[in-house]
């Protein structure tokens, strides 16, 4: 499994951004069309909500990469 962390600089990020923003997708569309697909889960619930506010301290899974959101 493969863990990345994500340094938090304001109050939340949105799903579609944090994949964008980490390398697992090109923009935030396919970031987008990546959560539609229902691959990704916040904190082992799966989300569907592509502008889902994630914020500090949370964990997003998508397939065996675990991305550590952390405060700024």
């Amino acid at each position: 499994m493969q863990s990345l962390s994500f340094s938090l600089e304001g109050e939340y990020v949105e799903l579609n951004q944090l994949l964008k923003l980490v390398g697992l997708c090109e923009s935030g569309g396919a970031g987008k069309a990546i959560v539609a697909s229902g691959d990704v889960s916040v904190d082992g619930q799966q989300e569907l909500r592509k502008t889902a506010k994630i914020r500090a301290g949370q964990l997003v899974s998508l397939g065996d990469i675990e991305i550590r959101v952390q405060a700024g």
